[in-house]
């Protein structure tokens, strides 16, 4: 079984249930913080490197859905430096084994990938915010200064 570094949103049910997945799976899941992780260009890239620029992006964001940032019109170095301002744009989660890299959480890709076992996956998209399409603002996009405002808001 792999060891998986798992940069997540603490607090994220979605991230939360892909961590127990990989757990049921038999896979030594190493959670960190995708906030507090120093991030540099260069790290960044070593996981969104390969995919467009569009799909760099928490589609669940706030800034994305409310239409604020469009992920289709943004350049590499445009989309590059919002990411590192703000982890929280980062589409969720990163995850590594090795040398190997993943963002997002496709239950197919996974399994193709480190192996998923034959866990029951859920129903529905295991990438999907927990809290749906019409939710609090989904946990991309429910962005909060500190942890005590986010522990207030009564959605997690």
């Amino acid at each position: 079984m792999a060891i998986i570094t798992f940069y997540e949103k603490p607090g994220c049910k979605g991230n939360l249930r892909q961590k127990t997945l990989l757990a049921a799976a038999g896979h030594t899941v190493q959670a960190k913080n995708l906030k507090t992780e120093p991030w540099t260009a260069e790290r960044l890239l070593q996981f969104l490197g390969k995919l467009p620029v569009a799909r760099w992006f928490n589609p669940s964001a706030s800034a994305i859905k409310s239409g604020q940032l469009v992920p289709e019109n943004i350049s590499f170095e445009h989309a590059l430096q919002l990411l590192l301002e703000n982890p929280l744009l980062i589409r969720r989660p990163l995850m590594e084994v090795g040398d190997e890299r993943m963002v997002g959480f496709d239950a197919e890709a996974v399994n193709a990938w480190v192996g998923l076992n034959g866990v029951e996956l859920p129903a529905g998209n295991i990438e999907a915010c927990v809290h749906g399409p019409d939710g609090h603002g989904s946990c991309g996009g429910h962005d909060h200064e500190d942890e005590a405002e986010h522990a207030a808001c009564g959605t997690h």
